[in-house]
């Protein structure tokens, strides 16, 4: 039996049918490691400091928090927050250094040098262009492309100035930002200066040192993570709906199956076209296969499902269950989220573990270096290998006929045009829908999940508890893969299990209750959105105060402590599951659930019990209904406003 208590492993039926199989020949995964190694209780409260060779200092014993100091002086409250700080400077990197990658990539297209890739969406170059003031008029698109990618290099490296796309929150959160000093000023420098303040000897005010956290993680959100939304966007195409499926049942008996891994969309495309080659097709008959069949998990599933409807095995816990299936000849890992005991357990299998980074290799796994220079060449590559792998194929494995169907492709862009069309596109229904009461509010419910608690389980709880308190979705990452592989991605989810005023607008609209908004980097669409919110009017004119909510009920990244805190800061309440990493000290905690509530409109919670998660957002989204002077929500009964109209309506009027 697990030991968290439930008796499950996963909340997914067919992952949890896979991990029992497991058990039953002695194949350990990340659950049995999770029952086994039990997270120390210092360290998980923050109250372990291991920045010097005088330590590590575990600040435990104390009478008072006050009294708790290490060999150097340092208190509780500093040591905390400075673990705190650690985390969102290693979240920052994680997902900025993927953006620079990002950037490197569009400048090499825009000079000639990655001839396999090319501008997909003119419309988005441009209007990123103008977001950085660039002139796009009568000129070429590869030369907008080469300054755009130039203008975001500079927002590495600049030493005076700030972040090209703070420009695009609004005025007043921008203010909050000037007024408490944590405006990013370029993307390395944030990230360095919090290694530097959190050293041995340097910053030592709990206070200051989480406000350079916040600068820190802002320069995630409005930079590494918006930046790289927006070029895979312009080199790859900007989402819009698409079918697909999920969970084990999309691996193939008769087919080589190949799943693209990680969260760096660049080869993974080149290997969506390389699989459909008529000659890679032949050379995988030419092993005994039907085919080729492409999938995909975690991140880089998210980035092909969106453009392609490359269907998904799942998350972060499903990853090692993809390769227990037996089915899979290949999987290709770039950077982020990948386990190391992939390689271990493929032992028991014949699937292959490809590594492709520079920056991530795995003992025991195979390496093929990418190249955008040479990105198709790669890809063949990757394919044919795992071709040749097919007629090593044994029985051992334990398939699953498991599917689910979703929709997912919703970008900023085309929730704009559902509410209204090409030439009406606007937030204002979504906004009207809020103030009249139809939809309660608004909850990102986004991040990983984990092996310490029925995976998934958290994720798929408050997704229908909040869709039937008419509390619309919008979810990312391996939360979106959460709900996917339960069916929870459709619209029927509407008519069945959403609230009245939710489901009538899913209706009229014609979208799933939860909206599947992309990989993790793409929490940044969720700004965008509110921000486009704020500036539509009738509700807040800044972040603060939106009856919104973010919730990262499973983390376990370091990636999603930035996420968190770079909504916070940008005026969104969130709530992480599980214990506190800074549960040791009160002080830490209380600036982080108050003083950033006062200064900023957001704030960071951690809270395990996932009724109390609930109970927390349904009250922060009731109490900004409140400031707002909108009519108190109650199911079923609105406030009068505009007529609704749907979509064929909407193309009637030539929209």
């Amino acid at each position: 039996m697990s030991k968290n208590g439930t008796g499950l492993n996963s909340a997914d039926a067919a992952a949890e049918a896979i991990i029992q199989w497991g058990e039953s020949q002695s194949i350990e995964t990340c659950f049995d490691r999770a029952d086994r190694i039990k997270p120390c209780p210092i360290g998980a409260s923050g109250a372990c400091c291991r920045v010097c060779n005088m330590g590590p200092c575990r600040l435990v014993g104390a009478r008072a928090e006050e009294e708790a100091v290490g060999v150097c002086g340092a208190t509780l409250p500093s040591v905390a927050a400075r673990g705190l700080v650690r985390m969102i400077a290693a979240g920052t990197a994680a997902h900025s250094d993927h953006a620079r990658d990002m950037v490197l990539t569009l400048l090499a297209v825009a000079e000639g040098e990655a001839k396999d890739f090319a501008i997909k969406d003119v419309a988005k170059l441009h209007k990123v262009a103008g977001i950085l003031d660039i002139e796009v008029a009568d000129r070429p698109v590869n030369d907008v492309a080469r300054e755009v990618a130039l203008a975001f290099l500079d927002d590495y490296g600049r030493q005076k100035g700030a972040l090209h796309y703070l420009a695009r929150a609004p005025q007043k959160t921008r203010e909050r930002w000037e007024r408490w000093g944590v405006a990013p000023r370029n993307i390395d420098r944030e990230i360095a200066e919090a290694l530097h303040r959190t050293s041995v000897g340097v910053d030592h005010d709990a206070d200051h040192l989480l406000t350079h956290g916040l600068r820190t993680a802002l320069a995630d959100g409005w930079g590494g993570c918006m930046i790289s939304t927006d070029i895979s966007d312009i080199l790859f195409g900007t989402p819009t709906p698409v079918r697909a499926e999920a969970s084990f049942g999309i691996f193939r008996q008769d087919e080589v199956n190949i799943v693209v891994h990680g969260h760096e969309p660049t080869l993974a495309e080149m290997i969506v076209e390389a699989a459909s080659e008529p000659g890679l097709v032949d050379y995988a008959r030419s092993k005994g296969a039907a085919g080729i069949n492409l999938t995909g998990a975690c991140c880089t599933a998210n980035e092909v499902l969106m453009r392609h409807g490359i269907p998904t095995a799942g998350g972060f816990t499903n990853q090692e269950l993809a390769i227990m299936t037996g089915l899979v000849e290949a999987m290709t890992v770039d950077v982020q989220c990948i386990m190391p005991a992939l390689t271990e357990i493929s032992k028991r299998f014949h699937t292959r573990v490809i590594t492709t980074s520079e920056k991530a290799k795995i003992t025991g796994a195979e390496h093929v270096q990418y190249d955008e220079r040479k990105a198709k060449d790669v890809a063949r590559q990757i394919v044919r290998m795992a071709c040749d792998n097919f007629p090593n194929r044994g029985a051992a494995g334990s398939p699953s006929p498991a599917t689910s169907p979703l929709i997912g492709g919703f970008s900023h862009e085309y929730i704009e045009y559902m509410q209204g069309g090409r030439f009406r596109g606007s937030f204002r229904p979504l906004n009207d829908a809020i103030i009249s009461g139809r939809i309660r509010g608004v909850v990102g419910l986004v991040g990983c999940d984990n092996p310490r608690v029925p995976a998934m389980g958290l994720h798929r709880y408050l997704a229908m508890e909040l869709i039937k308190n008419d509390v619309l979705v919008v979810s990312t990452g391996c939360g979106a893969a959460a709900c996917g592989t339960a069916g929870y991605l459709t619209p029927e989810m509407a008519l069945e299990s959403a609230g009245p005023g939710l489901s009538e607008v899913c209706e009229v609209i014609g979208i799933p209750p939860i909206l599947h908004l992309g990989a993790c980097v793409d929490n940044s669409r969720i700004l965008t959105i509110l921000t486009a919110m704020a500036a539509e009017g009738g509700l807040s004119d800044e972040i603060a105060g939106m009856p919104g909510v973010g919730i990262a009920p499973e983390w376990m990244s370091e990636k999603a402590i930035a996420i968190g805190c770079y909504f916070a800061a940008s005026g969104v309440p969130v709530i992480f599951g599980g214990g506190s990493p800074v549960g040791a000290s009160r002080e830490v905690t209380k600036i982080m659930t108050e003083t950033w509530l006062e200064r900023f409109g957001g704030a960071v919670h951690f809270e395990p019990d996932p009724e109390r998660m609930l109970e927390i957002s349904l009250d922060y989204i009731d109490r900004a209904r409140e400031g707002l002077k909108l009519k108190k929500y109650e199911p079923g009964r609105f406030e009068p406003d505009r007529v609704l109209v749907d979509m064929a309506a909407r193309r009637d009027l030539g929209a």
